[in-house]
Formats: C-alpha cells, sequence, structure tokens
C-alpha cells in the first residue's frame, strides 16, 4: 500500500527544536520468519500514518523478524533477510513522510543483538540495543543475544528519544540513564506475552518508570499468537504526571494517530488518543485462546480443524472457540460413539454442532476397538480388563481423527484442560493426539465459567453465531469419559473445585505441602495430586502445545524433569 504523505505536523518553536508532534502507535500481528510479509505490514502502517499526518510511527519489539525468533536468529541468512528488509524502509522514508521506530535483529561484529532502529529521510538515524534480556518464565533471550551498552537517547527531528526495549522498561535502571542522557520522551517496543490480569501489571510497572524519570512513556506491544504465546496489545501511554493518556484495544490490530505538543513547564504533553475498555477476566482468556488458536491455524496454513465432539464440556468449548476463531466453515466435528456412549451425549454433542453450524459426522469406533482387542486376546489372555481396554477406545479415536487429518488437511484440534492435564487424566496417542490444543492452560473448572460466558457474550471480532452455543446440558451433567459402564471423572478425581485450588498452589504458585494443607486441603491428597502431577510430566512433554493462558503454563514456563523422585514430606 502507499499514500502520499501530507504536510508533516511537527512544527518548531521560536528557539528550534520542534514543540508538536504527531505519534502513529501501530498495534500490528506480525509472524515469525515472515521477512517479506512483516515489511509489508510496516509499510501498510506508515502509509496509514502518513495520510494521517504523522510523524513517526512507533513498532513492536523485533517487528521485522517476528517475536520471539528464539533459535531462527542462530541463522546468519535471516539475520541477513531482516537488515536488508530494513534497508527497503530506509529507501522508503526518502519519499519525505514519517520516520519508524521499528525491532529486529542486528548483528554487530561478533554479537548479535535484540535491535531497535529509528529511520527517517532515507537514514538509519540511530540503532540502540537491548540492554536488560530476560531469562525467566517464557523468556530465554540470553541464549541468542549478547546485551547491548545502556543506551542514550536518539534524536528525531529535534527531539531526544528514548527506545528502551521491552525488558529494559520493566526495571529503572535503563531509563533512568535515558532520563540523565536528555531524553525527553520513552517510547518502548514490546514483546509482552498475555496472561490472565498482564495488563494491569505492565501499567503498574511503567507508572514506576514515570515516577522515577518525570517522563511521558508511549507502551506499543505485539498482537498476535506465536506458538503457545499470545499477544494481546492493550497498548498505551503515560503522561509525565502518571495520568493514562492513552488507552488502545486489547486482542485486535489497530493503529492509533496521537498529537503531542511540547509544554515549557510539563516537558511532551499527549493531546489526544484513544481511550478503550479493556475486557474482564473472563472476555480476556476466551479471546485470547480464540486469537492464538486463529493465528496457530492460519499462520500455519491449515485449511481448517477437526476435533471429536464428545458431547462433554472440554470438546464443546473447543468447538465454539475454533468457530468464533475460524468459522463455522473451517470446523468438523465428529462424534466417534462406543457402547459406553450415552443417547444423551449424542444428543447433546449434535446439538452443540448445530448451534455452531459446523459440519458434524458420526463414525462408531467399535470395529477399531473390537479388531485391538482381537489381536491382543491371545497376549491378554489370563488378565484382567481394565485401564488397557478403555484406552483402546481413546486411540481408536485419536486414529480416526488423524486419518481424517491426513486425507482432507485440517489439522486435529485436542481437547484436554490443564486439571486433566496436570494430573495425566488423559491419554497418549488417544485423546492427546493433535495440533494444538487452545484450553490446554485452562483449568476444569475456568472451563465451566467460559462455556457460561460464551453463552451469554459474543465480543467483537468473533466469527461465530451469538447466543447459546453450548447446550445448557453440556453445563450442567456430571463430567464423564464414558469409557466404561456408569463412570464419572470423579470416581478418579476429587471435585474439580478442589483439585483446581490443589493445583494452582503447586503449579502457579510453587507452595509447599504444609501450606496448602493450611488452606483446609486434606493431607494425603495432595500428596496424591502432587505424586500425580509429577508422573505425567511425560504424557505432557509429548502434547500438543496450547495457549498461555495462566501465568506458568506447562512447556514453556514450569520445566520440570521427567525422571523425577523428590515429593514434598513437609
Amino acid at each position: 500500500m502507499s499514500a502520499t504523505p501530507t504536510e508533516s505536523s511537527v512544527k518548531t518553536g521560536s528557539s528550534g527544536p520542534a514543540d508538536r508532534m504527531r505519534l502513529a502507535v501501530a498495534q500490528m500481528n506480525p509472524t515469525v520468519g515472515d521477512v517479506e510479509g512483516n515489511l509489508a505490514l510496516a509499510r501498510r502502517a506508515r502509509a496509514q500514518a502518513a495520510a494521517a499526518g504523522a510523524d513517526l510511527v512507533l513498532l513492536s519489539e523485533l517487528f521485522l523478524s517476528g517475536y520471539p525468533p528464539e533459535d531462527l536468529v542462530l541463522k546468519p541468512a535471516f539475520v541477513t533477510a531482516c537488515r536488508a528488509a530494513l534497508d527497503g524502509l530506509v529507501a522508503d522514508t526518502t519519499d519525505g513522510g514519517p520516520g519508524v521506530v521499528i525491532g529486529l535483529p542486528w548483528r554487530d561484529g561478533d554479537k548479535l543483538h535484540n535491535a531497535v532502529a529509528l529511520v527517517d529521510g532515507g537514514r538509519i538515524e540511530g540503532v540502540r540495543f537491548k540492554y536488560d534480556l530476560p531469562n525467566y518464565g517464557e523468556f530465554d533471550e540470553k541464549r541468542v543475544f549478547q546485551a547491548g551498552p545502556l543506551p542514550g537517547p536518539v534524536g528525531f527531528r529535534g527531539i531526544r528519544l528514548g527506545l528502551p526495549v521491552c525488558e529494559d522498561a520493566w526495571t529503572e535502571e535503563v531509563c533512568e540513564c535515558l532520563e540523565e542522557t536528555g531524553a525527553e520522551l520513552l517510547l518502548v517496543p514490546n514483546g509482552s506475552p498475555f496472561y490472565a490480569g498482564k495488563p494491569e501489571v505492565r501499567l503498574q510497572v511503567m507508572v514506576q518508570r514515570v515516577v522515577e524519570t518525570g517522563l511521558p512513556l508511549v507502551y506499543c506491544n505485539q498482537l498476535g499468537g506465536q506458538d503457545e504465546l499470545v499477544f494481546d496489545g492493550a497498548s498505551f501511554a503515560l503522561q509525565a504526571d502518571r495520568r493514562l493518556a492513552f488507552q488502545m484495544g486489547e486482542f485486535v490490530e489497530e493503529i492509533a494517530i496521537t498529537d503531542w505538543r511540547r509544554d515549557a513547564d510539563e516537558g511532551w504533553v499527549c493531546e489526544n488518543g484513544p481511550k478503550a475498555d479493556l475486557p474482564d477476566i473472563d472476555a480476556a482468556r476466551w479471546q485470547a485462546c480464540v486469537l492464538g488458536f486463529r493465528d496457530y491455524v492460519n499462520k500455519n496454513r491449515f485449511p481448517g480443524v477437526v476435533l471429536g465432539m464428545s458431547g462433554g464440556i472440554d470438546s464443546a468449548v473447543v468447538a465454539a472457540m475454533a468457530v468464533d476463531a475460524l468459522g463455522g466453515d473451517k470446523v468438523h466435528c465428529v462424534m466417534l460413539p462406543y457402547r459406553y456412549t450415552s443417547t444423551e451425549s449424542l444428543v447433546d454433542a449434535e446439538a452443540c454442532a448445530k448451534a455452531l453450524g459446523v459440519r458434524y459426522d458420526t463414525v462408531p469406533i467399535a470395529p477399531a476397538v473390537e479388531g485391538f482387542s482381537e489381536g491382543l486376546s491371545g497376549l491378554f489372555a489370563g488378565t484382567e480388563s481394565g485401564v488397557t481396554e478403555e484406552n483402546l477406545q481413546s486411540r481408536a479415536r485419536g486414529t480416526i481423527l488423524m486419518a481424517i487429518s491426513n486425507k482432507f488437511g485440517s489439522m486435529v484440534a485436542t481437547t484436554g484442560n490443564k486439571s486433566e492435564m496436570s494430573v495425566g487424566y488423559a491419554t497418549l496417542y488417544g485423546d492427546m493426539n493433535g495440533g494444538f490444543n487452545p484450553i490446554k492452560d485452562l483449568y476444569k473448572t475456568q472451563v465451566y465459567r467460559l462455556a457460561a460466558w460464551r453463552n451469554a457474550n459474543r465480543p467483537d471480532g468473533l466469527l461465530g453465531p451469538a447466543g447459546e452455543v453450548i447446550p445448557v446440558n453440556i453445563i450442567d451433567k456430571v463430567p464423564t469419559a464414558e469409557l466404561r459402564e456408569n463412570q464419572t471423572d470423579q470416581d478418579s478425581l476429587p471435585p474439580y473445585d478442589v483439585l483446581d485450588d490443589i493445583l494452582e498452589c503447586l503449579v502457579e504458585n510453587e507452595m509447599s505441602v504444609g501450606d496448602i494443607e493450611a488452606r483446609g486441603h486434606d493431607r494425603e491428597l495432595i500428596h496424591r495430586i502432587e505424586h500425580l502431577l509429577y508422573i505425567a510430566e511425560y504424557k505432557r512433554r509429548q502434547s500438543a502445545p496450547g495457549v498461555k493462558i495462566t501465568r506458568k503454563n506447562f512447556g514453556r514456563d514450569r520445566r520440570y524433569p521427567i525422571t523425577n523422585r523428590f515429593r514434598d514430606r513437609s
């Protein structure tokens, strides 16, 4: 896209320095590795900003490479491609239009940096390297990048801009250095992943930087899904007096045009900008799951998804998320009944599929299960039937779903929740088969809560229908895997409200058994759940990726050994 730039809005006072600036904050959805596509996105943002008379466009961290690029940045050809893309953007700025602040990996001699560049007027006006490399939770930047020196400001049309990169603004050292060396305004490109409650955490941390420096701050965050991570946007700015200057939307791609003026007493002041309302916790969780699901499917170029529709809550919620993410025409639900499948489940599954407007098929698994059983009858002679035979049902279903995927190209979506994944209440190569799991980081109680929430709400941007998309009977009935007569989940597990509280204590908060017992839980039950949590690690290592919703998900955040004999006997 191209646009004819309007006359610059940067105005110069009688003393020389600019006293006004129009800033475009571009909250966009780049794709890791798609350098040409990301450059096209940056050009699109710049064209829109030029049409609005902006002087400068601010984009997010490592925008040209996509974030996080992980070990991809160790490939020299990739770093070279990112630099070539920047050179193309530099050439674009000879048109007299907006300058651009954009992130990319940068080779400096034998060092590789997470960098941000300011380009304007056909030149690279400055490059700054990330100083504080995060190495916790989902971050491991020290693995691939080297830290840069403490940065100074970069000049832009008479304004001294501080460009701390993401983590550089989460601790005080970099921003204080920028203030001491003459920065007038902090522009912070970010790749800050979502977890429930994260926007408030970001806001409070950035308030601290403003208090310490006395400088206004613009926080530009990435949008979109990247494997297990979801970047929710929710970009914002703070005035020098800590007031919220503007707030962009969460889970939406947008460009905010903001006007800034230099005040003799207050420094730079934001005069206007959007004031979006951020979604509540349930809406944020749902939209994070949908965005992560959508981008995983679309960025990996799957034509759609297929999933087993059991008539239970988990598959119903995943089906609803799939439709919200992709549209009903790209979702295929398959009922896979066996002798233990109840009439109630058959009715509920079909009703849910109908409400969502998806293709729905029934493939009985009896021939497959009985074939396996017959083939194993000699080897299993003299043994009692039990969990092994139950798991044959799950594995038959998994094989059938994978065959459908193989034949038609749609990705299998798997449907296990965090409660089940925690304690191993799932079958390897059975119901764990699949390419992606949008509810992997949602506890069972949260799945129920979100099902009821979705029936009453449909935020803008979702592709599914409004109204009751998950039959109330699915939400109300007792959960069961239906692998034997009269089975319920509570035959093997404690009530989910109890289980989930214990798991949150163990997983998210790393609490001791004694501290969990003090919350009112039975000590022996805690030991049992802890043991199940540890021995299920080998299953989780083989599970599909899924959207990160909590502060500590399985995979990127919680990295426990498979071989592990420790048990907390405190």
